[in-house]
């Protein structure tokens, strides 16, 4: 039987905006604290009419609600956490880190007028994408860009600009499925064109190709497969055949590399894998690739190749609902000047940070981090072993990072309730679980978050 009489006991909202711990606070958004008040007595009153309460809380646990329901309401959802998975590109996570170069561009053109549109030599409006031809003509050797919010966008604008009703030539062993579910085949048909298949999936040959060739051919497509791996009993024929032989026949020869590479990556031990500039030499007319994954860039879909082909997309009415704003242009801008100097990209964007340092850097690292532990008198044991990062994205699926890794398990918390605390602090730090320990990858824990880290678990054992 609920005692309602017990209800009059809740202390008001008047006396609540006024109570000494919260008197000065509510004056930077009194109706903001009055309506969290409100809503906060009103749950109070509901619970114990339902008998999900069988006490009401004291005053002193009300203030305390307040504070902490203010908190949560002042808190932004998307937030800043560390990675101590060991991913470097990790889709959940936000994928590719941005470099500090693109702070600064940001806070010039995000608080400021910009020449966005406006062509300052001549003085007359111009194109947003002018930003980015000289530097992505330096960089690639294409003749023009445009770019969209993904790559995905990238193929559906290309395909639906290019061959609206055509053929799409694409190799059975290159139909894949990309993040989210989302599948090339079903791109290219929301697009407009047509697929036809050639091949198996793991052989197809330069003649397959030819035999399909018709006039409702409207191009060749290749799919870079970069997110997965066909090993063994393979074939399938260099670009520069693939590019004589649509040229041969008047059509354009489209590469979707996926993830965009501007630097060869063989010098960090990780396998080959064609770059951007490459795949331009090689003979394709048009390439697609993403910024927001080796790049290291924003999240965009970049189209660059020859003028007569990427000209027609920046007139499709699709672009008006693909077109990136003027952050996304100015971040991809100072991504792309960094790759001016091959060293500087290296040292000064994160991607490139993380997958080139060295094992024996990880080692140092891990090292230092067991020795703060260590120093400690907290309840937790440590271990210290060696491990494998990932590189993520769907990037080099098939190639693991030598790295070491840190570990520690607690006689006061479980596994479990270990690895919760870190993910729900303030500051959430996103681990990994096996055998009963939580293990940090030191290989993605940027410089200054490893005593950040240490400060989070001195909260949680002391």
């Amino acid at each position: 039987m609920v005692d309602f009489k017990q209800l009059a006991n809740l202390p008001s909202v008047d006396y609540l905006l006024k109570h000494p711990d919260l008197k000065e606070r509510v004056k930077e958004s009194p109706n903001v604290w009055k309506e969290t008040i409100r809503h906060l007595l009103e749950n109070i009153r509901n619970s114990f009419v339902s008998n999900e309460l069988v006490n009401l809380p004291t005053e002193e646990e009300i203030i305390h609600m307040i504070l902490n329901e203010k908190k949560d309401t002042d808190d932004f959802s998307l937030k800043r956490v560390i990675n101590a998975t060991g991913t470097i590109v990790h889709t959940n996570l936000g994928r590719s880190l941005l470099s500090s170069r693109v702070k600064e561009q940001l806070e010039t053109s995000a608080f400021s007028y910009s020449n966005l549109e406006y062509n300052l030599e001549k003085g007359e409006r111009g194109s947003r994408y002018q930003h980015l031809e000289k530097i992505i003509q330096k960089l690639t050797g294409a003749e023009d860009v445009v770019v969209v919010n993904n790559n995905a966008a990238a193929v559906m604008l290309a395909l639906s600009t290019l061959i609206p009703n055509k053929e799409v030539v694409i190799s059975r062993g290159e139909l894949v499925e990309i993040g989210g579910s989302f599948r090339i085949p079903e791109v290219i048909e929301l697009s407009g064109g047509m697929i036809k298949e050639v091949g198996t999936t793991n052989k197809t040959h330069l003649k397959d190709y030819e035999k399909v060739i018709t006039e409702e051919t409207g191009a060749i497509m290749k799919v870079h497969t970069s997110n997965y791996r066909v090993i063994g009993f393979t074939e399938s024929p260099e670009i520069t055949e693939l590019a004589e032989l649509a040229h041969s026949h008047d059509i354009p020869l489209i590469n979707d590399l996926g993830s965009g590479l501007l630097i060869d990556m063989q010098q960090f031990g990780l396998p080959y894998e064609p770059t951007i500039k490459e795949s331009l030499d090689q003979g394709c007319d048009v390439v697609m690739f993403s910024g927001d994954k080796l790049l290291g860039g924003p999240q965009v879909g970049v189209i660059v190749g020859k003028k007569e082909f990427i000209e027609p997309m920046k007139k499709n009415q699709l672009l008006r609902a693909l077109r990136v704003d003027k952050l996304t242009l100015s971040a991809l801008e100072a991504t792309l000047s960094l790759y001016l100097e091959p060293e500087v990209a290296v040292q000064e964007i994160p991607t490139l940070q993380m997958i080139s340092k060295s094992y024996e850097e990880c080692l140092e690292e891990a090292k230092s981090f067991e020795e703060k532990l260590s120093s400690t008198k907290w309840p937790i044991q440590i271990k210290r072993e060696a491990g494998k990062s990932q590189v993520g994205g769907g990037s080099y699926p098939e190639y693991q990072l030598s790295t070491e890794l840190v570990g520690i398990s607690s006689d006061d918390l479980s596994t479990t309730q270990l690895e919760e605390k870190l993910r729900k602090n303030d500051l959430p730090i996103i681990t990994r679980v096996k055998n009963n320990c939580v293990w940090f990858d030191v290989r993605t824990i940027r410089e200054g978050e490893m005593e950040e880290i240490m400060q989070q678990l001195t909260h949680i054992f002391q």
